[in-house]
C-alpha cells in the first residue's frame, strides 16, 4: 500500500510538470524533469525514478533502453543506537500496557515497525516461545523467539485490551497504524528525556548491536534480522562498543 500511495505521488507531480499526455511522453521528459528536481535524499530520488521507470515499463509499455535510469550512490548512514540500560529501564517503566508491549517486541525481538502491526494474535506461540513473522521483506516467512519477559507483558496487555485479529487493534478495529506506532515510542521518549532523533526501527538497530556486544555470532543475528545478505547484517560492526 505504501508502495502504491508513493508511486502514485511521484507519477502525478511527473506528469504535472511535463503537463503533455501521457502516450506522448519521451526519455527527454524524464531527464529534464530529474535534472530539475530538487531532492531532499537519495532515497527520494531512488523513489522518484522507481516510480517513473514503473510507469514507463509496465503502464505504457515503452522500451526505456534509451532512458538513463541509474541509480544515485546510497548514502551510508550509521544507525542510531540506544544505551541499552536505559532502554530497559525506559520499556520498563512505561504505563500503557499497549505502548509497552509495542515498544518491548520491536527491541526484543528486533521487528520493523510493518512486522509489528501485521502481527496476529495466532502468531505468537506461547507453548514454543516462538512468534512467527509472515511475508515480511521479501515476502519471508521466519521465527524469532519470545522471552518469557515479553511474553507476560503480551499476556498483561491481551488480558487488558483483548484484541480480536491483530495483537494491536485501532480505537475502531482493524491493525494499528504505521503512525501510530512510531508515535508510541516519540510520546515514550519524550517522557523519559531521551532527545536522540531515533524511529522505532532504531530499537531493531538496537537489539542487533546489543545481541553483537554480547559475542552472538552475525549469521545468528541476520537469521533473526530476515536479512538476506550477511552484507546488510555487517553493518552493525561499525557501530558496537
Amino acid at each position: 500500500k505504501n508502495t502504491v500511495k508513493c508511486y502514485n505521488h511521484y507519477v502525478s507531480e511527473f506528469l504535472e510538470f511535463t503537463k503533455k499526455n501521457y502516450q506522448h511522453l519521451t526519455s527527454n521528459d524524464f531527464t529534464f524533469y530529474l535534472d530539475h528536481y530538487k531532492f531532499s535524499s537519495t532515497s527520494q530520488q531512488n523513489q522518484i525514478i522507481s516510480a517513473i521507470k514503473f510507469l514507463y515499463e509496465k503502464v505504457l509499455n515503452k522500451k526505456y533502453a534509451k532512458i538513463d535510469f541509474s541509480r544515485p550512490r546510497k548514502e551510508r548512514k550509521l544507525p542510531q543506537i540506544i544505551d541499552k540500560t536505559i532502554l530497559r529501564e525506559k520499556i520498563l517503566s512505561i504505563k500503557n500496557l499497549k505502548h509497552k508491549a509495542i515498544l518491548s517486541l520491536a527491541y526484543s525481538c528486533g521487528l520493523r515497525v510493518s512486522e509489528i502491526i501485521n502481527l496476529k494474535i495466532v502468531n505468537i506461540d506461547s507453548d514454543r516461545n516462538l512468534i512467527h513473522i509472515e511475508l515480511a521483506k521479501g515476502k519471508k516467512d521466519r521465527v524469532v523467539p519470545l522471552s518469557e519477559n515479553l511474553l507476560k507483558i503480551l499476556r498483561d496487555y491481551y488480558l487488558a485490551y483483548k484484541p480480536e485479529k491483530y495483537l494491536f487493534e485501532g480505537q475502531k478495529g482493524g491493525k494499528y497504524s504505521n503512525t501510530s506506532a512510531q508515535k508510541v515510542l516519540k510520546t515514550a521518549l519524550f517522557k523519559s528525556g531521551i532527545r536522540k532523533k531515533v524511529t522505532l526501527h532504531s530499537l531493531r538497530h538496537s537489539f542487533a548491536t546489543h545481541l553483537l556486544e554480547k559475542g552472538t555470532d552475525i549469521r545468528y543475528i541476520q537469521e533473526l534480522l530476515g536479512h538476506s545478505s550477511p552484507k546488510t547484517t555487517m553493518i552493525y560492526t561499525h557501530v558496537t562498543e
